[in-house]
């Protein structure tokens, strides 16, 4: 192969073949230039490689940005919608989010300087949009990762019998996760994305088994004849629905991550390919999961499922989870804290050279951002609802509406010019994103503040730094 037709292949492979090419749709990204970032400037030996994940360690760290224990209160969304209703509501958030998700790649591949969210508010909005959309990532992941350092706790309580104040197990998790959140690039961390996403899925599935086998649910009455009292469609309250809703579209919601990872990917135009393979794997996850667990439950499931099939399963569950649930945590706290470092060394030597001045502030951004969620996680009474409210109101956003202002941001002024069919449709589509995410954002956050409402009334809310056992309403 002659130079000029290898130099042709590297770009038909980086922007998706000849046509796009030929189209003008997406500029060609030069593999042989990759020593120069957009993001990362000049990439060299005396640094980290910054552009360095494969194809399968991106589809790796995508569903590790999305699967969880949030995968275990879809039961009781099922409970709440009936089983019906549940998976077409699963269904058609996760259309809508994957579409976001490729949408993330375009814009990227179109922008080759966004390194984040924050970057693709300021292409669109300007310098206002750029503050604002990276504190609405920063305020989101850091509440997110907060809520994995509880995650990892409950496993501790769970696996010990409550061994020691809870707080204490808070701490634990915190200095478990600060050292490999600190790894620097996200192809040293995709290993750890590999063996979490693993962990979590066989903790998954190890549970969905359990209950079908299992006479009957913990909870359920363990006298008489019993038989699952599963519906096929049921009639939510708004309140429960809204709150239902948040669940599901909670666990689609690593669409905003997508960015970073899209930004250290070797090949960027390989972004597709991981896509499918993450949702995919996650699409049948959910349904599954949901499907088995709430029919054998019914109205018994718990939520998290995991005490679903009672407490010996329950702890093994959480032993074979816990590596997920540090990785989520320290994937989850990485990338905020990433952000504040390419923020901060953007456009300078230091970004990509082991000087102190980079080692100063990347290890100075990780501990911050760690502090920070390790206070949030012990120190807020209402923890649990903040989080809902959080969710409801920022991940709505950063999945939903802005990905429909992208697309419009770069094809509005070109498509009407000669609009086509397709254009119309996609327009019609982009606003219908843009509408039904602002719906869920507004409904979802009354929703929250009435649920912390509730809660205070009833119970004042819980203690700061509180030693009781999180581990038993799980």
């Amino acid at each position: 192969m002659s130079n000029d037709e290898e130099h042709k292949s590297h770009k038909e492979m980086e922007t998706g073949g000849p046509e796009a090419l030929r189209n003008g749709e997406i500029e060609p990204y030069d593999l042989r230039a990759a020593e120069h970032d957009a993001v990362f400037g000049d990439i060299h030996e005396d640094g980290p490689n910054y552009r360095n994940v494969g194809w399968l360690g991106t589809a790796a760290l995508m569903v590790k940005s999305q699967i969880g224990l949030g995968v275990l209160s879809l039961p009781a969304v099922f409970d709440t919608f009936g089983m019906i209703p549940g998976v077409i509501l699963l269904l058609t958030v996760g259309i809508i989010t994957t579409w976001s998700d490729y949408i993330v790649g375009v814009f990227k591949l179109r922008h080759r300087e966004i390194y984040s969210v924050a970057d693709a508010g300021g292409v669109m909005f300007g310098r206002i949009g750029n503050e604002f959309y990276g504190a609405a990532y920063i305020i989101f992941f850091i509440f997110v990762g907060a809520s994995g350092l509880l995650s990892v706790s409950i496993s501790l309580n769970a696996l010990s019998h409550h061994a020691i104040c809870t707080a204490i197990f808070v701490v634990v998790a915190a200095i478990m996760v600060f050292i490999p959140t600190s790894i620097r690039t996200l192809d040293r961390i995709s290993w750890l994305a590999w063996v979490g996403s693993t962990s979590i899925i066989v903790a998954i599935l190890t549970v969905t088994i359990a209950v079908g086998l299992q006479e009957r649910p913990s909870s359920a009455p363990q006298e008489g004849v019993w038989q699952s009292d599963y519906k096929l469609v049921a009639s939510p309250t708004f309140n429960d629905a809204i709150s239902a809703m948040g669940s599901i579209v909670f666990a689609w919601a690593g669409t905003p991550t997508f960015f970073q990872i899209s930004s250290e990917m070797r090949n960027p135009a390989d972004f597709n390919k991981s896509l499918i393979l993450c949702q995919s794997i996650i699409t049948v996850i959910y349904v599954v999961v949901g499907v088995v667990v709430y029919y054998y439950c019914g109205s018994y499931v718990a939520s998290p499922a995991l005490g679903s099939a009672g407490p010996t399963v329950k702890r093994v569950a959480y032993g074979l989870a816990l590596p997920g649930l540090l990785a989520s945590a320290i994937l989850l706290l990485h990338l905020p804290a990433k952000q504040v470092f390419v923020r901060a060394l953007r456009g300078s030597k230091h970004l990509t050279s082991n000087t102190p001045i980079h080692w100063a502030t990347w290890l100075g951004s990780t501990f911050a951002t760690v502090l920070a969620a390790y206070l949030v996680a012990s120190g807020i009474p209402v923890f649990g609802q903040l989080v809902s409210l959080i969710g409801a109101l920022l991940g709505t956003l950063l999945s939903f509406q802005t990905m429909g202002f992208m697309w419009l941001h770069d094809n509005w002024s070109e498509g009407k010019q000669n609009p086509t069919m397709k254009w119309w449709l996609m327009v019609a589509w982009s606003i219908f994103v843009i509408v039904s995410g602002s719906f869920l954002m507004v409904a979802g956050t009354y929703g929250s503040i009435q649920n912390i409402v509730d809660s205070y009334k009833v119970s004042g809310g819980s203690a700061a730094w509180s030693c009781a056992d999180n581990s038993n309403s799980t």
